[in-house]
């Protein structure tokens, strides 16, 4: 069975960021997490300030401030 990964964005009010695109999906945690290793200083520019990580639409992981990344 296929798992699909994606990232939430959340604004500082925990609030999902829907304007922020490419989160996914990823065909594993490994590529949604490198993902984020390399776009993380992009993202915070846009006004994300956390990122939950999701597993087939389930939470994962997170919320996770991009505060934490640097």
């Amino acid at each position: 069975m296929t798992q699909s990964w994606s990232w939430n964005y959340l604004d500082n009010a925990g609030t999902t960021m829907s304007s922020v695109a490419d989160g996914g999906p990823f065909a594993s945690q490994g590529d949604a997490e490198s993902f984020l290793g390399g776009s993380w200083p992009e993202l915070a520019d846009e006004g994300v300030a956390a990122v939950t990580l999701l597993c087939d639409g389930a939470e994962f992981y997170g919320p996770m401030p991009l505060t934490d990344m640097g």
